[in-house]
Protein backbone atom coordinates (compact mmCIF):
# COMPACT_ATOMS: atom_id res chain seq x y z
CA UNK A 1 0.00 0.00 0.00
CA UNK A 2 1.24 3.54 -0.97
CA UNK A 3 1.61 6.44 1.79
CA UNK A 4 0.08 9.48 0.72
CA UNK A 5 3.62 11.38 0.12
CA UNK A 6 4.35 8.68 -2.48
CA UNK A 7 0.51 9.14 -4.10
CA UNK A 8 1.36 12.70 -4.59
CA UNK A 9 4.67 12.05 -5.90
CA UNK A 10 2.89 9.47 -8.26
CA UNK A 11 0.21 11.99 -9.14
CA UNK A 12 2.83 15.02 -9.65
CA UNK A 13 4.62 13.00 -11.76
CA UNK A 14 1.71 12.05 -14.11
CA UNK A 15 0.68 15.52 -14.36
CA UNK A 16 4.08 16.75 -15.33
CA UNK A 17 4.23 13.86 -17.98
CA UNK A 18 1.28 15.21 -19.19
CA UNK A 19 2.02 18.59 -19.78
CA UNK A 20 5.31 17.60 -21.71
CA UNK A 21 8.52 19.14 -21.17
CA UNK A 22 8.84 22.84 -19.62
CA UNK A 23 9.87 26.02 -22.66
CA UNK A 24 11.76 28.25 -21.00
CA UNK A 25 13.08 29.94 -24.00
CA UNK A 26 11.16 32.61 -26.12
CA UNK A 27 10.00 32.63 -29.23
CA UNK A 28 12.24 33.67 -32.09
CA UNK A 29 10.43 35.84 -33.08
CA UNK A 30 10.05 38.27 -29.92
CA UNK A 31 12.38 40.79 -28.85
CA UNK A 32 12.48 41.83 -25.62
CA UNK A 33 12.64 45.48 -25.65
CA UNK A 34 13.29 45.51 -21.89
CA UNK A 35 16.77 45.38 -22.07
CA UNK A 36 17.02 47.88 -25.26
CA UNK A 37 17.39 51.30 -24.34
CA UNK A 38 16.89 54.38 -26.20
CA UNK A 39 17.89 57.62 -25.65
CA UNK A 40 15.00 60.27 -25.26
CA UNK A 41 14.68 63.18 -27.80
CA UNK A 42 16.11 66.66 -27.33
CA UNK A 43 14.30 69.07 -25.33
CA UNK A 44 11.71 72.01 -27.40
CA UNK A 45 10.81 74.87 -26.66
CA UNK A 46 8.19 75.79 -29.03
CA UNK A 47 9.97 78.86 -30.31
CA UNK A 48 11.30 77.79 -33.81
CA UNK A 49 8.81 75.78 -35.60
CA UNK A 50 11.11 74.95 -38.21
CA UNK A 51 12.65 72.27 -36.53
CA UNK A 52 9.58 70.48 -35.03
CA UNK A 53 8.76 68.33 -37.12
CA UNK A 54 12.42 66.65 -36.81
CA UNK A 55 11.59 66.65 -33.51
CA UNK A 56 8.51 65.09 -33.47
CA UNK A 57 9.85 62.16 -35.91
CA UNK A 58 12.13 61.06 -33.23
CA UNK A 59 9.15 61.32 -30.48
CA UNK A 60 7.36 59.19 -32.57
CA UNK A 61 10.13 56.53 -33.54
CA UNK A 62 10.82 56.71 -29.48
CA UNK A 63 7.47 55.75 -28.55
CA UNK A 64 6.76 53.17 -31.17
CA UNK A 65 10.05 51.60 -29.34
CA UNK A 66 8.32 51.47 -26.54
CA UNK A 67 4.40 50.28 -27.38
CA UNK A 68 3.18 49.30 -24.11
CA UNK A 69 3.16 52.83 -22.87
CA UNK A 70 -0.46 53.97 -22.45
CA UNK A 71 -2.26 57.63 -23.33
CA UNK A 72 -1.57 59.49 -20.30
CA UNK A 73 1.99 58.30 -19.73
CA UNK A 74 2.82 59.27 -23.29
CA UNK A 75 1.58 62.73 -22.58
CA UNK A 76 3.35 63.16 -19.31
CA UNK A 77 6.53 62.01 -20.94
CA UNK A 78 5.90 64.51 -23.82
CA UNK A 79 5.58 67.04 -21.18
CA UNK A 80 8.92 66.43 -19.46
CA UNK A 81 10.83 67.09 -23.64
CA UNK A 82 9.24 70.48 -23.42
CA UNK A 83 10.63 74.05 -22.17
CA UNK A 84 9.00 77.58 -22.34
CA UNK A 85 6.75 78.39 -24.85
CA UNK A 86 5.80 74.69 -25.58
CA UNK A 87 5.93 74.05 -21.75
CA UNK A 88 3.14 76.21 -20.98
CA UNK A 89 1.07 75.00 -23.66
CA UNK A 90 1.33 72.06 -22.35
CA UNK A 91 0.83 72.29 -18.99
CA UNK A 92 -2.44 74.54 -19.92
CA UNK A 93 -3.49 71.50 -21.64
CA UNK A 94 -3.20 69.32 -18.75
CA UNK A 95 -4.78 71.77 -16.46
CA UNK A 96 -7.79 71.89 -18.65
CA UNK A 97 -8.36 68.27 -19.39
CA UNK A 98 -6.14 65.96 -17.05
CA UNK A 99 -7.10 62.77 -17.44
CA UNK A 100 -9.65 63.01 -20.21
CA UNK A 101 -7.02 63.32 -22.56
CA UNK A 102 -6.03 60.86 -25.22
CA UNK A 103 -2.80 60.58 -26.99
CA UNK A 104 -5.13 61.38 -30.33
CA UNK A 105 -6.17 64.95 -29.48
CA UNK A 106 -2.82 65.46 -28.04
CA UNK A 107 -0.68 64.26 -30.63
CA UNK A 108 -2.81 66.15 -33.54
CA UNK A 109 -3.39 69.58 -30.88
CA UNK A 110 0.64 69.66 -30.26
Amino acid sequence: MLTPEEKARLVGAGIAAARGPERTEQPANRINTSSLKMENPEKFDGKSSSTFNQWWESVTMYLGFYPETIDRQQIAWVGTLLMDTALVWHLHRYRELRENDTWGNYSAAI
